[in-house]
């Protein structure tokens, strides 16, 4: 009899977290992974396919919890270079793993949602960019909630006369991750789509390889330029962040 009791005790709490989560995200199908962080990160994973966006258009498919324990490691590693002060002045609290994501049918790592103080992040994307995707996705959060420090004019404004971003990211065919071995001002073929896609680009590599870092900037004045803006202006947020 106690041990009915007791599983119908634990029934119902899994039944309010999940309803509780649904309340708070507004994504069903998600289930707790983990909870205690030193940073206050609830990590939260999908039980199930789901569906969100206005019209839809933003699709994920449930984890292989095989997949994601093997990869959680790596995850929090990336994630624990954050503390929360910080995390909480870019309004990041959760972090929901999903499989396969999709905004209007296009491939992406991860979707920030600052108004739900949310970051979805796609455990299958190509490992080979996965460390620097997860600062790249945060960095977009870092802007959304600080765009006093991160002026796209400003930051523009160290490129070449001659060059111009795309009208949007989703419209540019600048897609490649991997590192320009000439730089001019740029890390990678996507830091040419727009601003910001450029910031979160350089960013990534801040976070993940400062070796690289050192070493193109002191070939490249309009790379330099920029990581010291980005560093800079990090520095009014978090004097520790770098």
């Amino acid at each position: 009899m106690k041990i009915l009791i007791l599983f119908i005790l634990l029934f119902h709490i899994s039944y309010v977290n999940a309803d509780e989560i649904y309340n708070l995200l507004k994504i069903p199908n998600l289930e707790i992974y983990k909870l205690k962080n030193n940073n206050k990160i609830r990590y939260l994973s999908a039980k199930g396919n789901f569906k969100i966006g206005v019209n839809k258009n933003i699709t994920c498919d449930k984890v292989n919890l095989n997949n994601l324990n093997s990869k959680f490691p790596l995850i929090e590693k990336n994630i624990n270079l954050y503390n929360s002060s910080f995390l909480n002045k870019i309004k990041l609290k959760y972090i929901i793993f999903c499989q396969n994501l999709f905004i209007s049918e296009i491939n992406t790592g991860g979707i920030p949602d600052n108004k739900n103080r949310s970051l979805i992040l796609d455990i299958n994307f190509n490992q080979k960019y996965f460390e620097r995707m997860i600062h790249h996705e945060i960095f977009h959060m870092i802007q959304n909630t600080h765009t006093k420090y991160f002026n796209e004019d400003k930051f523009s404004s160290f490129n070449q006369t001659s060059f111009n971003y795309s009208e949007c990211s989703t419209c540019s065919d600048r897609l490649n991750l991997d590192l320009y071995e000439n730089t001019d001002g740029f890390l990678t073929e996507y830091s040419k789509s727009i601003p910001s896609e450029d910031m979160a680009e350089i960013f990534s590599f801040l976070m993940t390889d400062k070796k690289t870092i050192k070493d193109k900037i002191s070939k490249d004045k309009i790379l330099s330029k920029k990581v010291n803006f980005i560093k800079s202006n990090l520095a009014k947020i978090d004097k520790n962040i770098l």
